[in-house]
């Protein structure tokens, strides 16, 4: 589990995340400090249950929703918003935010 420091700039980012729009996990570690790609996978998975944040807009690099026990609920949250997906399971890129 990535420190309470990194945990609060992770969460503070998806917080941002517009409805409609989506973001890796490698872009969230790039605008923080000393996080990876897997501390924020990390981040999403032990997120309290209660919580506010928008964690179905994290997706992979591949632009694709990672397989987890969540997978499907996620597509469902994410085309409720408009967020599209082609035939190979993939974003558009004029949805990644920012």
């Amino acid at each position: 589990m990535p420190r309470a420091e990194v945990l609060e700039q992770i969460y503070t980012i998806v917080a941002q995340i517009p409805e409609g729009k989506v973001t890796t996990y490698g872009r969230i570690a790039n605008m923080t400090d000393g996080a990876t790609a897997r501390m924020v996978g990390s981040a999403m998975r032990h997120l309290p249950s209660g919580h506010g944040l928008p964690w179905h807009r994290v997706i992979n690099a591949s632009r694709r929703v990672t397989e987890h026990t969540g997978a499907v609920r996620q597509h469902e949250k994410l085309r409720a918003e408009g967020v599209v997906f082609d035939a190979r399971g993939r974003v558009p890129q004029d949805m990644l935010w920012p």
